[in-house]
């Protein structure tokens, strides 16, 4: 069978990736395409400043990557008939079944409405069930008081993870229902919340820790072993780097440091740690259509526009972000332009995965470069255009 990418094009993608690895850039990243059954990858760079080679198989922070994983799990309770996509979350989520909603998002706490209907499975998989970030919380001189009540909870749903401050899934969930909502149920999009909200409710509805969901239900199966939510092999997990003030990098988590043991809370919105090879595994098992683990009518719409014009006028991470874009389950989708058709999702502290269904096409770049940014650094970009250049 002929190569389905060409090797000129793998070239220009190995070049490309070569060209971004460097101390004050990306440190270190594995790059990956895959077409069909062929595969190529590049390992490039150090782990750490001065430290051991990026391997293949080297762990890295997938951040916001984890959105898509948590969704599919979702839908693999509700194959199992655990979840309707449809339910009120009240069932298993007391903590939400009564929800009060500010009348102005920047107001006081107590100036509320009651929901006009209950939060559903749907709501939390879209990302529409009332609560998240948004742009508009940063335009301030002051936090808005439900963002201050929320840091105060512990919650680190507003921002970057903080798996070493946030609190056990019961006390979390409680913290989040004794806030109000930001707007009502299926209203507009918010950003991050609602993964994180499904981690509680799996646990629930499975009878079993949010991590051995993920393990029972995808990992196992699809033979991730080295994805979970924390690593006690540091040694194959790399420093995580920000931008400096002045100028270059610094590091902002230690191999040793947040993801090197167990936490109290399993973030299901960017808790795990993953290697390209996992993510290979968990794509492919999408672009197959849940390649018998999950109904192939649930993965279309995880991965198929699911949000209403309505929903999207109100924006999502900047006034353009629902431009040629929309979201499915958990999951970025392309609506317009050549990659229409493609989803996928990016990790803040520097992953992205890309799959193409038309061209049965992956991108995976993984970096432990924090984005200073909504978007991607220029390295994601290019190499994701390299890919479909050697796809062509």
């Amino acid at each position: 069978m002929p190569d389905l990418l060409t090797a000129d094009g793998l070239d220009r993608f190995s070049a490309a990736a070569a060209a971004h690895v460097g101390d004050e850039t990306v440190p270190g990243l594995v790059a990956l395409v895959a077409r069909g059954d062929q595969v190529h990858a590049e390992a490039l760079g150090s782990l750490s400043a001065g430290g051991p080679a990026v391997q293949r198989d080297s762990l890295f922070r997938i951040a916001s990557t984890t959105k898509p994983v948590t969704g599919a799990a979702t839908l693999a309770l509700v194959r199992d008939g655990l979840l309707d996509l449809d339910e009120p979350v009240g069932r298993l989520l007391p903590e939400l079944a009564s929800p009060r909603v500010l009348r102005r998002m920047d107001g006081p706490l107590d100036d509320t409405v009651a929901a006009r209907r209950p939060i559903t499975v749907r709501d939390l998989l879209t990302f529409t069930f009332g609560f998240g970030l948004t742009t508009e919380m940063f335009g301030g001189e002051r936090p808005w008081p439900v963002v201050a009540a929320a840091d105060a909870l512990h919650l680190s749903t507003i921002g970057p993870p903080n798996p070493a401050e946030q609190p056990g899934p019961d006390t979390w969930i409680a913290g989040l229902g004794s806030l109000p909502l930001l707007a009502q149920p299926g209203e507009r999009w918010f950003y991050n919340t609602g993964a994180s909200v499904l981690g509680v409710l799996l646990e629930r509805a499975a009878g079993q820790p949010f991590a051995d969901v993920l393990r029972t239900r995808l990992f196992e199966p699809l033979g991730m072993r080295d994805t979970g939510f924390w690593t006690d092999d540091a040694s194959r997990l790399g420093s995580a780097f920000r931008s400096a003030p002045g100028g270059g990098l610094e590091v902002w988590d230690k191999p040793g440091g947040m993801w090197s043991g167990p936490r109290a809370f399993c973030d299901g919105a960017a808790g795990l740690v993953s290697t390209a090879d996992d993510l290979l595994a968990f794509s492919r098992m999408l672009l197959r259509g849940g390649d018998g683990l999950l109904p192939p009518d649930l993965v279309a719409a995880m991965t198929s526009d699911q949000l209403t014009p309505a929903q999207k006028a109100h924006g999502g991470l900047g006034p353009d972000f629902f431009t040629g874009v929309s979201w499915g389950f958990c999951t970025s989708v392309v609506t317009a332009g050549p990659r229409a058709g493609a989803y996928g999702w990016a990790g803040g502290f520097g992953t992205t995965w890309l799959a193409d269904p038309a061209r049965d096409l992956t991108v995976i770049v993984l970096t432990q470069r924090m984005f200073d940014s909504p978007g991607p650094p220029p390295v994601h970009d290019v190499l994701q255009a390299a890919a479909y250049q050697a796809a062509a």
